[in-house]
């Protein structure tokens, strides 16, 4: 077992907290001779960075990324992979610990500091140590090289609510979402997000938001019957970033208003080596197992827990007290959480498709089956 890891052959090890010198992380398992360059990496982190618009924390990080380990000069421009840990670091730059002086000792209502103390009688409170959502810097880090794994799949991700109001479907344009700051694929939602997020910020509140992400190109055969499904080590990974409390996969919890007629992805002879799926109801998974259709995944995170706002709490000594929190937070922290869902679907999808190659070998049974 391990705390800090994730994954099985392609496996990531992160570390830092959010007021250290640095965070970073170690990929462990990645193929030799893959070729990418650091621009690819840092361009994914750029989606991620602090600061880039009213909308999210204003501390200012560049998240620089550094390769330390694990890759080669490619004689044709770029780095290639050498088959050994990728080491992977970011500095930060921009801690304002002093900010976080006057909790130092209490609890912030739904925060992790109560339940960090309990567990290892000491907790960092500088911006919440290792349970802040800096951390998930390295994960997007990795989710650029992880991609590397899987030539011909694309990784897409979008915010599809922002509390009560989520966008119109019919509007969906994948084009759209780099235009605006919410990564939103309807533009006539993002006047109204931010109308909304202007008053939350200005009230010092926050508010939670629902982030879907699309993997399309997904060959069929990824996953296994049952302790190794890939609909649960998505959903395990998605839960595993910071603040997100609800997982579904495809049409998820709607599922239980359907009937087995409605929610039945019927199915006709396709062209592409597999069939072809009338609906995806299943979001691209049965049994566990993938099955070329788009995988598709939502998840919902909650309210920023750092506000504003005065709130009751408790001390290290169990003395009643009143809290608010200083610094520079995120009004809705599931803005910039999507690269972060697309970094994660990446990770999983590669440890999935090496954990296929070394069960069944690189081809897939020809379609139709005899």
């Amino acid at each position: 077992m391990s705390f800090n890891t994730f994954g099985h052959l392609f496996r990531v090890t992160t570390f830092g907290e959010s007021h250290g010198p640095a965070i970073g992380c170690v990929v462990d398992g990645c193929p030799p001779n893959l070729r990418f360059t650091l621009d690819e990496v840092q361009a994914a982190l750029d989606r991620r960075r602090p600061g880039t618009s009213r909308f999210t924390t204003q501390r200012r990080e560049p998240d620089a990324v550094k390769v330390l380990s694990g890759v080669l000069d490619h004689p044709d421009g770029g780095l290639v992979t050498t088959g050994t840990p990728i080491a992977l670091l970011i500095e930060n730059v921009d801690q304002r610990s002093k900010d976080y002086a006057d909790i130092a000792g209490a609890y912030r209502p739904g925060h992790a500091d109560f339940t960090y103390d309990i567990k290892y009688g000491i907790r960092d409170h500088r911006g919440g140590g290792r349970s802040s959502a800096r951390e998930t810097a390295t994960r997007v880090a990795a989710g650029a090289i992880a991609a590397k794994v899987l030539p011909g799949v694309t990784v897409r991700g979008a915010l599809v609510q922002i509390g009560e109001i989520a966008i119109d479907r019919a509007r969906w344009d994948w084009a759209e979402v780099p235009n605006n700051p919410f990564f939103c694929p309807d533009p006539q939602t993002v006047p109204v997000w931010e109308a909304h997020l202007d008053a939350i910020r200005k009230a010092g509140s926050s508010v939670g938001a629902v982030v879907e992400v699309v993997a399309e190109g997904v060959p069929p055969g990824l996953g296994a019957p049952l302790y190794a499904k890939l609909d649960g080590d998505l959903a395990s990974a998605l839960m595993g970033i910071n603040a997100v409390k609800g997982v579904e996969i495809g049409d998820g919890f709607a599922s239980a208003r359907l009937t087995g007629e409605a929610n039945a992805d019927e199915m006709r002879r396709g062209n592409e080596g597999h069939p072809h799926f009338l609906a995806n109801h299943a979001g691209g998974i049965l049994g566990g197992i993938s099955t070329g259709a788009p995988v598709v995944a939502r998840f919902a995170v909650k309210p920023t827990s750092s506000i504003l706002t005065p709130r009751r709490t408790v001390d290290r000594q169990g003395a009643e007290t009143d809290i608010f929190t200083k610094g520079r937070h995120d009004p809705c922290v599931g803005i910039r959480a999507v690269p972060v869902g697309e970094a994660m679907v990446w990770c999983v999808l590669a440890d999935h498709a090496l954990r296929h190659r070394g069960q069944v070998g690189l081809e897939r049974p020809a379609w139709p089956l005899p």
